[in-house]
């Protein structure tokens, strides 16, 4: 026999169903980690972020490469309105463009790097750090 209650509270009925991390919440995550490794270079998240992570910000530096004004929007719509440093010079959107862009005009993608560190003290996650190849 089911039992009665209200759902997804603690009590009477118990907690049948509770979606814990929706897809709104992982994308959220996503645009700060990517909006980060660009402002910094370098980000460490667990494993399974790192292999999300990549081939967003490889997407980010191929927009940046082409440079035109669709993909500085196409850019825009992902990365965080952010400033990269104290003195609000440059956003991380300015960065990408200006910076990251023109490094990497030589090469032909691949331009993250999933270096595997060790695992995380509370819950033993394997933690990686990624990084844009120099």
């Amino acid at each position: 026999m089911k039992t009665q209650g209200r759902k997804n509270v603690h009590g009477k009925g118990g907690v049948r169903f509770k979606a814990a991390y929706t897809t709104s919440k992982d994308k959220s995550m996503l645009r700060n980690v990517v909006t980060q490794l660009i402002i910094s270079g370098k980000v460490e998240v667990t494993y399974t972020v790192a292999k999300q992570v990549s081939p967003i910000a490889d997407r980010l530096v191929t927009y940046a490469k082409k440079g035109d004004l669709a993909s500085i929007r196409q850019a825009a719509r992902f990365v965080r309105d952010v400033y990269t440093d104290k003195t609000e010079s440059m956003t991380a959107l300015q960065k990408l463009f200006k910076e990251i862009g023109p490094k990497f005009k030589d090469r032909n993608g691949g331009y993250t790097r999933i270096l595997k560190l060790d695992n995380r003290k509370g819950d033993n996650a394997p933690i990686c750090l990624v990084s844009f190849v120099a």
